[in-house]
């Protein structure tokens, strides 16, 4: 295999099929409702990678029983990771989180939870229960980095720092806790060589999991007035592979590389429209990688 993918991870880690379940658990985020900003970072609209199956006003065990269902004849054997996908999801207090995160540990047939959050929305009695958790099921924690570059963090309204991402992996990995970090590459005022240069900087960080995805420019969003007014390039779906092939070689081998693209409902999406599904879009990266010779880690120091 070319890269470390998740696939192989799990298999590896589980004796069975496993799939994770998108739960809406009604989060908000601190870049939404005042508390940082207002209106999100500018290319957000969480409505983009909700599932069809997925309601906010259907409580976390009916959430997770409509997810099987919708999975249901992938295999029979099947065992599920609750993710809490939508928004930021440990913006509350920490008793209503454990009651969340318990409810969908409760469910037949869930052997883990899946947590993404931003860095500046853990604590440490937050990671200390999650530590304690950890020890009896499987917990990971999935950060949105998005970019290590600060100018870049500023102009998409992130509302933190690379610095702020930095403390929160490391404190939650030295937790012992699988830790998740995502990001995007094409993000305003980054070209490809700024992409990759962020590569090494990522792998020194103690992640376990990466999750890669292209810029999309998504409906009803400040970066989609941005696009229409005065579109800029983006990339196309050949130059994305070249850079995700490229951008691999400096991360480090270990790394387990869970996603490349993301896939937004057709209504929602402005641009780029590549008209693959995910597991298209890999089968052309790893010829891709293939053809050329090109391994996960072949250039990281």
């Amino acid at each position: 295999m070319h890269y470390n993918d998740f696939g192989n991870w799990a298999r590896n880690r589980f004796p069975y099929k496993i799939q994770k379940i998108s739960i809406d658990a009604g989060f908000t985020c601190p870049n939404r409702d005042g508390r940082i900003s207002h209106g999100g970072c500018i290319y957000c609209n969480n409505r983009s990678f909700n599932p069809s199956y997925l309601h906010s006003n259907h409580s976390i065990s009916e959430q997770i029983e409509k997810g099987k269902a919708f999975f249901a004849h992938k295999y029979p054997d099947m065992k599920y990771l609750a993710y809490f996908q939508a928004y930021t999801n440990t913006y509350a207090p920490l008793d209503s989180l454990k009651s969340i995160y318990e409810e969908a540990l409760e469910c037949e047939d869930v052997v883990g939870i899946v947590i993404g959050t931003r860095p500046d929305c853990v604590n440490t009695p937050l990671l200390d229960y999650l530590e304690q958790l950890n020890r009896t099921t499987t917990v990971i924690v999935e950060y949105g980095v998005e970019s290590v570059n600060d100018k870049t963090l500023l102009r998409i309204n992130r509302g933190h720092d690379f610095a702020c991402s930095k403390t929160a992996i490391e404190s939650t990995s030295a937790r012992g806790i699988i830790t998740g970090a995502h990001i995007i590459l094409g993000l305003p005022g980054e070209n490809q060589c700024e992409s990759i240069r962020q590569a090494s900087i990522i792998s020194l960080l103690p992640i376990n999991i990466l999750k890669i995805h292209q810029l999309q420019i998504i409906r009803n969003t400040p970066l989609a007035d941005v696009y229409l007014k005065n579109p800029f390039h983006l990339y196309s779906m050949d130059e994305y592979i070249e850079l995700v092939a490229t951008y691999i070689q400096y991360l480090r081998k270990d790394i387990v590389l869970d996603r490349f693209i993301s896939q937004s409902p057709p209504e929602l999406l402005v641009a780029p429209n590549w008209g693959i599904k995910n597991h298209e879009f890999t089968d052309k990266l790893n010829q891709y990688l293939k053809n050329h010779n090109i391994y996960q880690g072949y250039k990281c120091k």
